[in-house]
């Protein structure tokens, strides 16, 4: 079927119904509605689509729209949940049991027949990190569902009015419910809060005569103070007592003051020395190899099992800043120096990486220069994954991974996925060339044919279509709380097969080879000045849609799919010899 996807924002699960629904023949585009209607009748009256899906809608579709076109809408709540809080609901009153449903749009909000619906059990994680992995999960399985029915034709929609489907109304859920009162909540209410809003929109509060929203939370065993005081820093975040104990918070972001322009989240304890250059906070780094009965926060951990070694990471939103980088790879050194045959590399659920981190380069006082050194801190450690040649390097995707954390993935030997995820191997939205060996890693994996269709389309690509053309190895169907697990005995049973070693020293010779014929640094030094030369340009597309991208403004384009004006240095053409690289 002609499918139209209309949405607020082309989010994570935007493009995980736009990868699954391409994926099963279906001809899909997506107009965003995030400036009014006209966008929106514009798109409908070009496509005539047999069907409208919106699933991610803050505004209401236009009637004109849905009068005239059968148009589901996703709610990330059961059926007879109406209100735009849903999930947030559920995360304050810790339900253990959530649904997604698929209605059909029609003048009350939330109130069309149900054309499908899919419950879920209620991981005890951050709402944005639910709504990637077991919402989204569910709403795939509901949206499928809904399209299968509408393409057969025979199925009625289930009326809202039916007596099986328990109506319940929900007000918005607003900053006078997520209030933290540092003197009288306990530890788990303010986690409970702080992970109700970790990415939108914040729980507001005051800190250093400041208003600012807190976003993320994650629970400290041993440090105490009094409620509301700054105890400490760690891997950019800080950590606040509670009544009786205290909590790490990763982000910050300032509330906004008229006539400024639109703040963003940023690392907490940037935002805190930004405010008071002043502020001494002890600096105390977990150790890498934590304690499993530990609870305190750490965004890099490592363990041993045996031959089988897991370097852990998890950096909010995915991104990785200069410093995260520079850990994580000490981190890979240090992992290196451990006797063991295979070593996993990933975070135990959602985001694997998404590359360098947008918001950092956009707050630092040198856009050009911080992107510049961010993205050399990248080209490190996937150049130090691309020269193990001792062991075995598998890159497990528990979530997604766009641009060069895609391309962080491809430096292992092996890249194991969830079925869940969404790769995003390209940079092109963002205006730029693209660095972390791609011209190297991606067509010898996928072709230079699908390379420069990877790169020049630049869609999502769901884990079932990177496993047919080469991007991944082994697709892992686990739900999002059981993938670390099911990794981890794959991973053992591969240290213990048989031709392991022979497989290592087939990877060495390889390696060698390939160094012979082109170094990896030349890639490197190629990749390199194409980004410098946009890096440093200041009219180069980057800046203006790092900004739009990074403040959430609107960059001028309403069909996300439309591929944005090309840098002032080209996305074609090539970068070497044959079979070194495709139009990025």
């Amino acid at each position: 079927m002609d499918i139209l996807l209309v949405a607020s924002a082309f989010n994570s699960l935007c493009q995980r119904v736009y990868a699954e629904l391409s994926d099963r023949g279906h001809r899909v585009d997506v107009v965003l509605a995030a400036q009014g209607p006209e966008p929106v009748r514009a798109a409908v009256r070009e496509r005539t689509p047999d069907l409208v899906i919106a699933p991610m809608l803050t505004t209401a579709l236009p009637e004109d729209v849905w009068r005239e076109h059968t148009c589901l809408i996703v709610h990330p709540g059961p059926p007879g949940d109406r209100g735009s809080s849903a999930l947030d609901w559920a995360v304050a009153a810790e339900a253990t049991e959530w649904g997604v449903t698929v209605l059909q749009a029609e003048a009350g909000m939330d109130a069309g027949p149900v054309w499908a619906d899919e419950p879920f059990r209620v991981a005890p994680v951050g709402k944005s990190d639910l709504y990637r992995n077991e919402v989204a999960d569910a709403a795939v399985t509901a949206v499928l569902t809904a399209v299968r029915r509408h393409a057969e034709g025979a199925f009625k929609p289930r009326p809202q009015s039916d007596p099986a489907i328990d109506v319940v109304r929900r007000d918005p859920f607003r900053q006078e419910r997520r209030r933290v009162d540092w003197a009288h909540d306990d530890t788990a209410t303010v986690l409970r809060k702080l992970r109700g809003a970790d990415s939108r929109p914040g729980v507001l509060d005051e800190l250093l005569g400041r208003e600012l929203f807190l976003h993320g939370g994650h629970p400290e065993d041993e440090l105490r103070g009094r409620p509301g005081e700054l105890l400490a820093r760690r891997a950019g975040a800080v950590c606040r007592a509670t009544r009786d104990g205290a909590v790490w918070v990763p982000e910050l972001r300032p509330r906004k003051n008229s006539g400024d322009p639109a703040p963003f989240r940023r690392p907490a304890a940037a935002v805190l020395a930004a405010l008071d250059p002043g502020l001494e906070l002890p600096d105390l780094p977990a150790p890498l190899e934590l304690p499993q009965d530990r609870c305190t926060y750490t965004d890099i951990r490592y363990r041993q099992h045996g031959d089988v070694g897991l370097l852990s990471f998890s950096f909010p939103g995915g991104a990785m800043s200069t410093d995260q980088c520079r850990r994580l790879l000490a981190a890979y050194e240090q992992a290196l120096t451990r006797p063991t045959r295979v070593l996993v590399l990933g975070g135990p659920r959602d985001f694997f990486s998404n590359g360098i981190h947008l918001n950092v380069i956009e707050a630092a006082a040198d856009p050009g220069q911080e992107s510049w050194v961010n993205l050399n801190a990248m080209d490190d450690l996937v150049e130090a994954i691309l020269r193990t040649t001792d062991r075995l390097v598998v890159a497990a995707l528990a979530g997604n991974a766009a641009a060069g954390g895609a391309l962080l993935a491809l430096a292992a030997d092996q890249v194991w996925s969830r079925t869940g995820t969404v790769l995003n191997p390209h940079y092109r939205r963002m205006g730029l060339y693209g660095s972390e060996f791609w011209t190297y890693t991606l067509p010898r994996r996928v072709g230079e044919d699908e390379a420069r269709r990877l790169t020049e389309e630049a869609l999502p690509v769901s884990a079932a279509n990177a496993e047919r053309i080469g991007l991944v190895d082994r697709l892992v169907p686990a739900a999002p709380g059981e993938f670390a697990a099911t990794v981890e005995r794959l991973a053992a049973t591969l240290a213990a097969a048989p031709d392991l070693d022979r497989r290592i020293a087939a990877k060495a010779s390889a390696r060698a080879a390939d160094e012979r014929h082109r170094p990896l640094a030349t890639y490197r030094r190629a990749e390199l000045t194409r980004m410098h030369a946009l890096f440093f340009d200041p009219h180069a597309p980057y800046h203006a849609l790092r900004a739009a991208f990074v403040r959430k403004t609107p960059s001028g384009s309403t069909r996300p799919l439309a591929a944005p004006p090309d840098p002032r240095q080209p996305l074609t053409g090539r970068t070497g010899p044959a079979g070194a690289g495709a139009p990025r």
